[in-house]
């Protein structure tokens, strides 16, 4: 995340002096840079933390990068440029496969790296005001009309009075139109409310 203009980046490499050479080239252009050193401690900080990128080395003790990556995307969009010494294209599409945003050998240059970093950082920024738009815009399903943002629902064009939760249950619905729905899926997506664990309402 980018607080008062400074963007948080994670660094996740096992070689200190390389990592402490990225953080030094990169805070004096704005960047707010914490290393990690390990896989697991770089998942715990990947996933606690709120970074706007991750630059994560795949030779990494503990945890590797490809595994890091793996458990980081069942519970992060966060985007992530990966380095690695190994520059074979095997490695570099599972890389991105797994969900990596970029890639780079190691040998890159610092230039090389600013700008994909810049670019990985524009996309995210351009895919969450997507994202945004997407779910303030009106949702209409057959008959039925929603207006997230506004809260209004109106089937035939008739106004519907709904509480909170029944708009909210009925816009994730009209929005997953002719998919299935679990009611786990269902609570974690309307997760304002304090479900019980035992709900059926």
């Amino acid at each position: 995340m980018s607080v008062a203009g400074i963007t948080r980046l994670l660094i996740v490499d096992d070689d200190i002096k390389y990592a402490q050479l990225l953080q030094a080239y990169l805070e004096p252009l704005g960047y707010s840079i914490d290393l990690v050193h390990d896989g697991r401690a770089g998942l715990v900080a990947a996933v606690n933390g709120t970074y706007s990128a991750i630059i994560l080395d795949v030779m990494l003790p503990g945890l590797n990068g490809f595994d890091l990556l793996r458990e980081l995307r069942t519970q992060s969009a966060v985007p992530v440029l990966m380095l690695s010494a190994l520059g074979d294209e095997p490695d570099r599409v599972a890389g991105l496969e797994i969900g990596a945003d970029d890639y780079l050998p190691k040998t890159f240059s610092p230039r090389e790296l600013l700008a994909r970093l810049r670019a990985v950082l524009r996309r995210s920024i351009l895919t969450a005001r997507l994202e945004e738009h997407a779910r303030q815009s009106p949702v209409a399903v057959g008959d039925l009309w929603l207006d997230p943002e506004a809260r209004l629902a109106s089937l035939d064009g008739k106004s519907l009075k709904l509480t909170s939760i029944e708009f909210g249950l009925l816009l994730t619905l009209a929005r997953a139109a002719g998919r299935i729905k679990t009611r786990e899926q269902l609570l974690l997506e309307n997760a304002d409310r304090d479900f019980d664990a035992f709900d059926r309402s």
